[in-house]
């Protein structure tokens, strides 16, 4: 199952959300979405800086992924960015390919 990390920056909305439903039921609606979908979220963690939240976990594909960030999106009280993560494994499969690409010229 293909795994990706979540970024997400917390709008005013979101932040008044947060303050008033505190961190842990936040993680805990996300952990029941990405089970609903048929994953699993493995972790989720308040973050200083650009982002608010960091998360990653398993979906079955990349259009759960898409229709997931969608949702959150769409919501107003968050705006993510979705990162596909590869293992070591798969890197390893990525080296053997060889592609014929010609770069342009200047």
């Amino acid at each position: 199952m293909p795994k990706f990390l979540a970024l997400a920056s917390l709008t005013t909305e979101g932040l008044k959300v947060l303050a008033q439903q505190g961190g842990s039921k936040r993680r805990d609606a996300i952990a029941n979405m990405y089970e609903k979908m048929g994953g699993k979220l493995e972790v989720y963690c308040y973050a200083f800086g650009e982002y608010d939240v960091v998360a990653i976990g398993d979906v079955p594909d990349n259009a759960t992924a898409a229709a997931m960030s969608l949702a959150i999106n769409s919501s107003g009280l968050a705006n993510t960015k979705t990162v596909l993560l590869m293992t070591p494994e798969e890197m390893d499969k990525v080296t053997k390919v060889t592609v014929d690409y010609q770069p342009p010229k200047a």
